[in-house]
């Protein structure tokens, strides 16, 4: 259930004590509340069931600071909990992420029933800051200002059994003016590439057949050492693995997206045919205003290229509209690229202000209903787009990873749901045969729609995994239901590249 080399200063608490962990934000966040969860369970405490909703002796905030709004949502749900922690003595609520790295003593002065805020860079001090305050009945204000331990160190409890995160770096050397994560995270920092194999072959070691390499800028790795292809190296050497079936990873940067990487995407067949390339925008003058390191050009030749080494890769991305100065010309230049690089999905934000960024004060911010109307353009053109794409599939024989979680009509349909190897969403029908979450099935797809497919025709073959029986093991050895974190993101199972309810750090 954890997993460490270095283990953190172990708290002793009653083990009746409870905890829940409230999720917000990108990957990072997701990832570091799997080390929160982890570090708790070391401490003593165990986690909330399902649906606890606040009922927990500790609730956890692991908070996101790239939305305008994020400092009222915050708020909003700590005052909810003022008069349950009022009536519940030895209650406890802790405060942590790029929220709490932000606004520091500001947190504990709007809701002074908080007991612990601790930031981005010590999120190992969370048991020991929450005994403190305890003893001291005191609030307890932590903010390490760098990085005092690579995260991966700490424990961890996984959310999945047969997929996991890996994280390779930490931080961003970028300075787009629409993101404050360099802020908050600091400058980029990379794991030693024997530390990161190392964590992968005890995770597969564990069952785990999938991962995801992690990292704000996640192929900008080697810039601590200057080795320019360190990433590509560093995938190849996935490729060496046994027993890893899938790699994946998130989120790259144009800027920093190399043919040595294409190549060895190309030639190791565990590294998925699937690419995550956030655009924010198709307009070189926004682009230049975003501060972002390429252009027009750039960009669709890195697609290009993919395309050319990788026919069958599916290309999704991030696109911000309404960024501000952004004319019609400008939107115009964006739905070009989208119809030129045809992504297999979009993930689409209209802008807003992120508190501390170079953008939240520029000049000519665009009216809310005209952001909303190009929005809308954009989706439907998008949607279209998508479902082109998708009934390309139609037809194909496609391996899927099954999947848990991820199909919400699974139980009423009587399907089984399941990524392909470029990780679009396939809905199949359940076989007579026992499958599990990480178990492997070979379908044929029959149809397809905007963001998902369908094989509705009898499963072709059934491989038992590993990852499977790592999935069972699990599951039989639970004493808590699965809990309630409750994450801007799709439940347990294979790691999304970017799924739409997160909103990413919007600095990739």
């Amino acid at each position: 259930m954890t997993s460490s080399s270095d283990r953190s200063p172990v708290v002793d608490v009653q083990s009746s004590k409870t905890y829940e962990i409230r999720t917000y934000g990108c990957q990072m966040n997701v990832h570091d509340s799997e080390r929160l969860s982890g570090l708790l369970e070391d401490a003593g405490y165990v986690r909330a069931p399902e649906g606890a909703d606040g009922d927990a002796d500790v609730v956890v905030f692991n908070t996101c600071a790239v939305r305008e709004n994020a400092d009222n949502r915050l708020y909003g749900n700590l005052g909810r909990l003022a008069p349950r922690k009022a009536s519940r003595p030895g209650m406890q609520i802790a405060v942590g992420g790029c929220l709490a790295q932000k606004d520091r003593d500001t947190i504990v002065k709007r809701a002074p029933w908080v007991d612990v805020v601790f930031g981005t860079h010590n999120i190992g001090k969370l048991p020991v800051l929450l005994e403190r305050a305890r003893v001291q009945e005191e609030a307890q204000v932590e903010i390490a200002e760098s990085l005092e331990a690579f995260p991966s160190t700490l424990p961890t409890r996984r959310e999945s059994a047969y997929a996991a995160w890996v994280s390779i770096s930490v931080g961003c050397n970028n300075t787009c003016t629409f993101c404050i994560v360099p802020a908050l995270r600091g400058k980029e920092k990379d794991r030693r590439t024997g530390d990161i194999l190392a964590e992968i072959d005890a995770l597969v070691g564990e069952g785990v057949s999938e991962i995801t390499l992690l990292g704000q800028n996640v192929n900008a790795y080697g810039s601590d050492i200057g080795d320019r292809e360190a990433f590509s190296k560093l995938l190849r050497a996935c490729g060496n693995v046994e027993g890893l079936e899938r790699v994946r990873f998130t989120s790259p940067h144009p800027r920093d997206f190399t043919d040595d990487v294409i190549a060895a995407m190309a030639e190791t067949p565990n590294v998925m045919p699937q690419l995550h390339m956030p655009l924010q925008s198709g307009s070189d003058t926004v682009l230049k205003a975003m501060r972002r390191s390429y252009r027009q050009e750039r960009y669709l030749g890195i697609i290009e290229k993919v395309r050319a080494a990788i026919p069958h890769a599916a290309i999704t991305t991030d696109i911000i509209v309404g960024f501000p100065g952004e004319t019609e010309e400008d939107f115009e230049e964006t739905l070009h690229v989208v119809r030129e690089a045809r992504f297999t999905q979009a993930f689409t934000f209209q802008y807003s202000k992120r508190p501390g960024t170079p953008a939240a004060t520029m000049e000519n911010q665009i009216p809310k209903e005209v952001v909303q109307a190009r929005y809308e353009r954009l989706v439907a053109l998008q949607e279209e787009i998508s479902w082109e794409e998708n009934k390309k599939q139609v037809g194909r024989t496609l391996e899927l990873m099954v999947a848990e979680g991820e199909g919400r009509k699974d139980g009423a349909t009587h399907r089984l749901s399941g990524r392909a190897a470029d990780n679009r969403l396939v809905h199949f029908t359940k076989p007579d045969e026992e499958v599990r979450p990480g178990d492997m099935v070979t379908v044929e797809v029959t149809y397809a729609a905007p963001h998902h497919l369908l094989a509705e025709g009898p499963v072709l073959a059934v491989r038992r995994t590993r990852a499977g029986d790592a999935w069972e093991k699990r599951n039989a050895a639970k004493v808590v239901e699965q809990p309630g974190v409750m994450l801007g993101l799709p439940r347990i199972g294979v790691p999304e590249p970017l799924p739409v309810a997160a909103g990413g750090c919007g600095c990739d």
